[in-house]
């Protein structure tokens, strides 16, 4: 660590200039500048404890007007050399930081020289967590709330603990301010309901003025977001524990960005789209605990009838328009928005709130699992890996690669909520010569072709069925297999939907298993959870939380971050990854970019690989035609519903999907009045979760 080489004597003379002074330091005789004098840290945190006299100087520079200068006093900058992890490759590197207390930021640059350009990188550090780890000498890591990290080490231990403490000051006066002005807001806010509320009922002005009612709404929602975040915030203050916790320890504390700890329940919200959406289906209103939501009924399902796989045979390409017509801004139908919203409440489940029609995809929610199988060589790939290393990296690269076809684009619009007893089947042919270990070069092919081959023999072939087992909780599962390459991945995926101010959040609770049967390998996996933000301008959707993937027998590991976009800046649909080996704590391959974008890939041997997922081939799913699918398939069950959206008739497709609705509700209460329990077709309880009736384990 560089340190200023500002001094001062205790009794008295002058004072040098700190050679990293951005203005002079305080006049002779004056406290040096690590007690960071005027309105700094030390006059508003006690732990700084360098004021005063202290004969120790500060890295960096801090500057202040002098003590009897007029006007209003500058805020102090703390300036430095510290050391940052940049990457695996480049391991760490010397930066040089600049600490903005009035501004809360903290700003780093190549070098002291390139402090007057823009910095390379930018912290806000209002919320942030400061900790100290043993990771490395001398190391602290600094954990934003927007969930950045920054891993700095410094020279020693005098210099680390200093930035420490002002770092540390510097989030918690901030932290404060935030909270100060929260409590302001909240006050408007509550003038501003009150005025609109005291409006007379009849008159230019009234108290149902549309855009009064928006304001209120508008208001009122992003009022408690922003609550709910601070609260969030604080909470994440008073877990992070004592200063020794090591970084992964800390670690929890950013859960709100996503489906982890705490805030799983608070802050997976948001999608109006296509989101695995969840119980959310939508129409206008909340309906009585006798009337839940939307999933309709079976058409004079058959409970009991025998569980049969569909003949391959029978199936053809899918060349169904699957093109999604933008919603656009949301002017048309804003009063049902609004509506809707103000019977809402923060953090309410949307399990029986049915959403308005207009803003449904044409395809069950089991369809949308399935299309997440569109790469299914990469899939089958993974079992040519000729190590674990290599088999773990390639699952990894399959999973970052999966959710841009799955979730066409950002439209937010919203798969049908499946009916209990719904299923789905479809299959799909790899040609052989496609399925190989490319460690270092992705696939070149457009995605505009389709690959395929007339020849069965030259072909592998995977086969998938999903199911809907239970209508409350919503649960789906669904299973694929290849019985040539001894594979087969069987998932149980509960969606929770919740409302949050100006965004609808879908959380996917359960997990699935890809088994390798030719290595014994397991690796379970869990699922992001979807957001549908500006539901009231122009929805759109991303993805967000931490997901993890683990292979007990090897001891592989790898976590995948879904960047959430922060309310301020960022960019969005982030993505970063890293796996790693559990047994020697090594990271064998680190990934960042986009889910539905560019992806780059870094191994532990400094190779890298870029996976652009617009490129790569998709591979279209084979089905059965319509008049030869069951009742309770899935196109052929919502094929009313799908034909009115394609024709734009909102209304005839809303009530086709309400007959479906009544017939699921009939059904449910015959059901309860015989106490029959409903009997899934494919799939049977096991544990916490179900699994294929017949799986590929248990017949090779």
């Amino acid at each position: 660590m560089e340190r200023a080489t500002q001094s001062a004597d205790s009794g008295g003379g002058g004072s040098n200039s700190s050679s990293r002074s951005s203005s002079r330091a305080t006049s002779a005789g004056s406290s040096p500048s690590c007690s960071l004098a005027g309105r700094g840290v030390a006059g508003r945190s006690a732990a700084v404890g360098l004021g005063g006299g202290g004969s120790r100087s500060s890295p960096g520079s801090v500057a202040a007007s002098p003590s009897g200068g007029g006007g209003r006093r500058r805020e102090p900058a703390l300036e430095g050399v510290l050391s940052k992890y940049t990457n695996l490759l480049q391991g760490w590197q010397n930066r040089y930081f600049v600490l903005d207390f009035e501004a809360g930021l903290l700003q780093y640059f190549v070098n002291e020289q390139s402090k007057h350009q823009k910095p390379r990188g930018v912290l806000a550090l209002s919320g942030a967590i400061v900790s100290l780890s043993d990771e490395a000498p001398h190391m602290l890591v600094v954990y934003s709330a927007n969930g950045e990290m920054y891993k700095l080490r410094a020279a020693d231990a005098k210099e680390r603990q200093f930035w420490v403490t002002q770092l540390r000051a510097c989030a918690k006066y901030h932290m404060e301010i935030n909270s100060k002005m929260m409590n302001q807001v909240e006050g408007q806010q509550k003038n501003l309901v009150h005025a609109i509320e005291s409006l007379p009922g009849s008159g230019p002005l009234t108290a149902l003025d549309q855009d009064l009612l928006l304001l209120k709404a508008t208001s009122a929602a992003t009022l408690s977001c922003l609550g709910e975040c601070l609260t969030l915030l604080q909470q994440s203050v008073r877990q992070a524990g004592p200063p020794s916790h090591k970084p992964g320890s800390s670690e929890t504390i950013l859960g709100w960005h996503g489906p982890t700890s705490h805030s799983t329940d608070q802050l997976k919200n948001g999608t109006l789209g296509s989101l695995p959406s969840a119980s959310a289906n939508i129409t206008w209103a909340i309906l009585p605990n006798s009337s839940e939501e939307e999933h309709g009924s079976q058409p004079e399902p058959e409970p009991n009838s025998g569980p049969e796989l569909v003949l391959s045979e029978e199936e053809q390409s899918d060349n169904e328009d699957k093109e999604e017509t933008e919603l656009g801004a949301m002017d048309d139908q804003r009063s049902v928005i609004l509506h809707l919203i103000s019977q809402l409440k923060l953090g309410m489940d949307l399990t029986k709130v049915v959403l308005p029609t207009f803003i449904l995809e044409k395809r069950s929610l089991l369809e949308m699992y399935a299309d997440f199988m569109a790469h299914p060589d990469l899939l089958l790939a993974i079992t040519a890996g000729a190590t674990p290393e290599e088999r773990v990296i390639s699952f990894v690269e399959y999973y970052l690669t999966a959710f841009h076809e799955g979730r066409k684009g950002t439209l937010a619009k919203k798969p049908y909520n499946p009916i209990i007893g719904e299923t789905f089947h479809c299959s799909w042919e790899v040609p052989k010569d496609r399925v190989k270990s490319k460690r270092t070069s992705p696939h070149s092919i457009s995605c505009h072709e389709h690959p395929m081959t007339e020849d069965p023999c030259k072909s592998y072939k995977l086969r998938f069925v999903a199911e809907q087992v239970s209508h409350h909780p919503p649960i789906s599962c669904f299973y694929c297999e290849c019985k040539e390459k001894r594979l087969c991945v069987n998932t149980h995926v509960w969606t929770k939907s919740k409302f949050m101010g100006m965004s609808v959040g879908v959380s996917m609770i359960g997990e699935g298993v890809l088994r390798l049967l030719d290595h014994g390998e397991d690796y379970v996996f869990t699922l992001p959870s979807a957001y549908a933000r500006s539901i009231l301008t122009v929805p759109w959707v991303e993805l967000g939380g931490k997901v993890n993937i683990n292979c007990a027998k090897t001891g592989y590991s790898a976590t995948v971050t879904f960047h959430t976009k922060p309310f301020y800046g960022g960019k969005v649909h982030r993505v970063t990854a890293e796996v790693k080996h559990n047994p020697t704590n090594t990271i064998i391959c680190k990934a960042h970019g986009e889910w539905n974008g560019t992806l780059e890939f870094t191994y532990s041997n400094g190779e890298t690989k870029v996976i652009d997922t617009t490129a790569l081939p998709v591979y279209p799913k084979k089905l059965r035609p319509l008049e030869k699918q069951g009742p309770m398939e899935s196109r052929n069950l919502w094929q009313e519903v799908t034909h009115y959206l394609r024709l734009g008739d909102i209304d005839a497709a809303t009530e086709h999907k309400r007959r479906l609705e009544e017939k699921q509700r009939m059904e449910e209460r015959k059901r309860e009045t015989l106490r029959t329990p409903w009997q899934p077709k494919y799939f049977i309880p096991e544990g916490d979760g179900w699994v294929y009736f017949n799986p590929l384990w248990k017949t090779h």
